[in-house]
């Protein structure tokens, strides 16, 4: 039977004028609560991990003492480092913690640690702990070691500036079979997962000790490898090298001159600015030798 259009009509009419369901008030609440928590979260890690904001003093020498919490650490740090910059001779406070957590046992606060005893050369036991950081486990640690013993005109850290031009050889803490690895050409950051490993139901995870772009591959997915098996090449990252470059500008010498040059290449994966720098660094070192 076919519905006359009056009838459909009316019909459509009398539906528009019925009461849309709508929701419920505890509806309406959760959703608005999920969705402030969407924005909330993200900015309360933000916030969190953010070296950038400022502490009080009393903030300051509490995270200092954080040893539950390495970013807490390693964010005191950075605030004293760039009040330092300010030449704020109120952190003077915190020099003996400065000094002490050369040794920490986390990798990123020994690095950070390092850097900012570079910020000040009167800093006292600054010189010292340098250079007993440049015999550190970590090539980030004794590299940034090196570079802060620059600043104090000591050129003992040269052949750990040198390491910092070099690629890094990333070897296998454990046996195992390699399940898992990155792609040949792929940029890493220091800690990112170079190869993952397993043994006896146990995965490990294999990282790499700096920043920079996978070069090779020496094991293959399926493959079983020993531990301290070279594994992968790591190229350095491009502040890394720059950092490097500038620090030998100052105190490198004639035999530096080898590790400079591949710098000076023009290829794509040379900044302009790095090539130049290496240019520089070479004619300074040049100078230096026969005077």
């Amino acid at each position: 039977m076919s519905v006359s259009p009056n009838l459909r009509s009316q019909t459509t009419s009398e539906a528009s004028k019925l009461p849309k369901p709508r929701m419920s008030t505890r509806n309406r609440l959760l959703f608005f609560l999920t969705a402030w928590l969407i924005v909330l979260m993200p900015f309360l890690f933000w916030w969190n991990t953010w070296f950038g904001r400022q502490l009080s003093d009393k903030q300051l020498a509490e995270y200092l003492q954080d040893q539950k919490h390495p970013r807490h650490i390693q964010h005191a740090l950075v605030q004293i480092g760039e009040r330092l910059t300010r030449q704020d001779a109120s952190v003077a406070q915190w020099y003996p913690e400065v000094v002490r957590l050369a040794s920490d046992p986390v990798e990123e606060v020994r690095n950070t640690d390092a850097w900012v005893m570079g910020q000040d050369t009167s800093g006292t036991g600054f010189h010292e702990g340098l250079l007993k950081m440049l015999a550190d486990p970590s090539l980030m640690v004794r590299g940034n070691a090196a570079l802060s013993l620059v600043r104090f005109a000591d050129a003992t850290g040269r052949p750990q500036i040198l390491e910092l031009l070099q690629p890094a050889t990333v070897t296998a803490p454990q046996s195992g079979k390699v399940i898992d690895t990155s792609t040949v050409g792929t940029a890493i950051h220091q800690g990112g997962v170079v190869a993952k490993v397993q043994e006896d139901n146990q995965t490990g995870e294999i990282r790499s000790p700096i920043s920079g772009r996978l070069r090779a591959l020496s094991a293959r997915t399926g493959q079983t490898i020993t531990a301290g098996a070279q594994i992968a090449t790591i190229d350095p990252g491009t502040e890394q090298v720059w950092e490097a470059l500038r620090a030998l500008y100052l105190v490198g010498q004639q035999d530096d001159i080898a590790a400079v040059l591949p710098y000076e290449r023009e290829l794509p994966d040379i900044p302009d600015h790095v090539r130049k720098q290496a240019m520089e660094t070479e004619k300074a070192i040049r100078e230096r030798a026969t005077r």
